[in-house]
């Protein structure tokens, strides 16, 4: 081009971006065809072309020029950010997350591009990945060195510290909304109660149009348990932002929260008739179809899943995780294609091989199934970085102030509604089983895994950045008859929106056995079964898991023994300083003799015998746990000794379950 040429280039060019910023879209669309009239291989105009054609709502014809630009100009981190923010605007958020990624492997320092991300993410369920990429937001749009420091104090999981920073910050830089919403998601982290919604609340009072925040916000309510004003503020997001999937599924998590399963399933299904080609949102979908027992459904939710994304190891994991599912042969091939793949991600990886080792397992080839069983767990493992000495720790810590003179001159403190009845244990130990018995009767509401006695004891425990000493359970020893009420009653009114009308429900949180002494400080009318099963069984059970979140000490053998023998002598210990206060209930008695064990499990929680109890099978009710469609079953003894299959390769654990196993196999 001549000087003249390139000038009048460069102005037409000019003049397609203050169309832009007016919004004069389809003016901006003939001054850029005018362009590539006279030059219709120009990157930067085709590029321009493309960013117009979003605004004006043709997002297919967007999405293909942009992706004929990336072909032609490899390594433009613009051109695969305005491709990652086309898709999401088209609801193809698996395709718009590898755009974006794609981008920021070029230039991580794109803001926009992490912010999106975020959003992506958020929508695919990736909760972690979705506040990594809100931090790096953050980092590289923010310019103050402290907001910097203290993003990083939070990567390290050190929040009392980033507190501090963000504090200061603010008493200086009041408005910034940013900033305050990042110190929301700290008082999330540090289980907090009323602050983040507090602060999320002045955040908007600011900046009522900051939406991520109004999300956020959501969120909040939804953890405060305050879930008509969650989804009130859900309902507004998705008029202002109809497109923004978030939103959406945000509202869909809030209804599985509540354990409104029907309304979940229902918001699945209109999101997905808007976006059918959403890989996780299946999935997703899939999850409260099965917890509906809805089973034929959910597996064909799942295998939409898999025909959408062939390498999504999580959907064919929730298969396998139906306990009654077979795979085909050709499933059983596609799971081996995708695990040789060299380039697969380490979340696929490891979800693929606890559903192979399934698969295999049921097929009785039990040498190469504890093959891929071993496989997945050393990869979690790795990942979870588990530290069996802390949990040792903190099981010596509980024996050593938790004695009989703590409950000494207490008998009235706590609470005294009798509604709870606790069921604890160790995961796969057949809670499952006794939480379906006990929710056929009249009188009992079944739940979930609630977590509010876990975040009451953290919350005690003070811990404000990951190296603290927490002050849990010494603190115990502090708490008065009034605060010992207060936090019995908000135990109560938290969990009040998980029930229906029965007088008592079930809390079937395992972990809760730590909390033996807080759960009768705070409720000393509550009931408490241990679920216990043959040690071997249920830590092959539990190994052989792979857990949503939580449950960590599962992913080796030496870990998973350790944790069951902490937790076995902790039992023994409750079993001295509080006699009769727990009921011990093993899994091979209720197999072998139900009926009795169902009469004294009813007379332990005061409740009279019914027959629905016996046929517990029958009851139609949600059921979130792995033991979904097992326990909708008759009684069976299949899995009492399916860990022999495995035996020669379990001699780690059995050494370190010796004296258990006898003392269970004479009790």
């Amino acid at each position: 081009m001549t000087n003249t040429e390139t000038g009048a280039y460069k102005a037409a060019l000019e003049q397609v971006q203050n169309l832009l910023q007016d919004r004069e879209y389809k003016l901006a669309l003939e001054q850029v065809d005018a362009i590539l009239d006279v030059h219709p291989r120009d990157a930067k105009t085709n590029f321009m072309r493309a960013v117009v054609l979003r605004h004006l709502g043709r997002l297919d014809e967007s999405v293909a020029l942009l992706q004929a630009l990336a072909k032609a100009t490899t390594g433009v981190a613009a051109v695969q950010q305005e491709l990652g923010i086309t898709l999401h605007a088209l609801g193809r958020i698996d395709d718009a997350v590898d755009a974006l990624q794609a981008a920021l492997a070029i230039n991580p320092k794109l803001a926009t591009c992490w912010r999106l991300l975020g959003q992506c993410l958020l929508a695919e369920g990736e909760e972690d990945s979705a506040e990594h990429a809100a931090r790096q937001a953050l980092i590289h749009s923010h310019t103050h060195p402290g907001i910097v420091k203290a993003l990083e104090l939070v990567a390290d999981e050190h929040y009392g510290m980033a507190e501090g920073i963000c504090r200061d910050y603010l008493q200086r830089h009041p408005d910034d909304v940013s900033v305050i919403r990042l110190l929301a998601e700290i008082g999330i982290k540090l289980g907090v109660r009323d602050d983040p919604v507090i602060l999320l609340e002045d955040c908007l009072k600011i900046a009522p149009h900051y939406h991520l925040a109004r999300n956020t916000y959501a969120s909040a309510l939804g953890q405060a348990q305050r879930y008509e004003e969650a989804l009130k503020e859900i309902d507004y997001l998705e008029q202002v932002e109809p497109r923004n999937l978030s939103h959406k599924v945000l509202a869909a998590s809030l209804e599985v929260m509540v354990g409104n399963f029907e309304k979940a399933e229902q918001r699945y299904e209109k999101i997905l008739a808007r976006v059918p080609n959403h890989a996780q949102l299946q999935n997703s979908h899939g999850h409260a179809l099965k917890t509906l027992g809805k089973q034929s459904d959910a597996i064909a939710a799942y295998r939409r899943a898999i025909n959408l994304r062939p390498s999504m190891g999580d959907a064919y994991w929730n298969l396998a995780n139906m306990k009654t599912f077979e795979f085909s042969d050709a499933e059983v091939e596609q799971m081996r294609a995708q695990i040789s793949q060299e380039n697969a991600a380490t979340r696929d990886h490891y979800h693929l091989c606890f559903a192979l080792g399934k698969a295999l397992e049921d097929r009785r080839q039990y040498e190469e199934s504890f093959h891929y069983y071993q496989l997945g767990n050393e990869l979690r493992c790795k990942e979870e970085g588990y530290q069996a000495e802390q949990t040792q720790a903190e099981t010596e810590a509980l024996i050593k102030h938790c004695t009989p003179d703590l409950f000494v001159g207490k008998e009235d403190f706590g609470c005294p509604d009798p509604d709870p009845i606790f069921i604890v244990g160790l995961p796969r130990s057949g809670s499952t089983l006794l939480e379906q018995i006990l929710a056929s009767h009249s009188q009992v509401d079944g739940t979930s895994e609630l977590r509010e006695i876990i975040v009451i004891a953290r919350r005690l425990g003070g811990k404000r950045n990951r190296d603290d000493e927490s002050l849990y359970p010494g603190i115990l020893w502090d708490l008065t008859a009034e605060q010992c009420r207060e936090l019995g009653e908000e135990y109560i009114e938290r969990t009040r929106i998980q029930r229906g009308a029965a007088p008592f429900f079930i809390d079937k949180m395992p972990n809760n056995f730590q909390h033996v002494s807080l759960i009768k400080l705070i409720l000393p009318n509550a009931k408490i079964i241990d679920a216990r099963r043959h040690p071997m069984a249920c830590c092959f059970s539990g190994f052989k898991q792979l857990f949503a979140a939580g449950q960590a000490f599962t992913y080796s053998q030496s870990d998973m023994a350790r944790y069951y023998s902490d937790y076995a002598r902790l039992m023994e210990h409750w079993d001295e300083v509080l006699p009769g206060a727990v009921l011990r209930v093993k899994y091979e008695s209720v197999v072998a003799d139900i009926e009795t064990q169902v009469r004294r499990l009813l007379d332990y929680c005061g409740l009279p015998f019914e027959e629905a109890c016996l046929s517990f099978h029958a009851t139609e009710r949600a059921i979130r746990t792995a033991s979904s469609e097992q326990v909708r079953r008759p009684i069976y003894n299949d899995a009492l000794e399916q860990w022999q299959h495995f035996a020669p390769h379990l001699e780690e654990m059995r050494g370190t379950l010796t004296e258990w196993i006898e003392r269970h196999e004479v009790a």
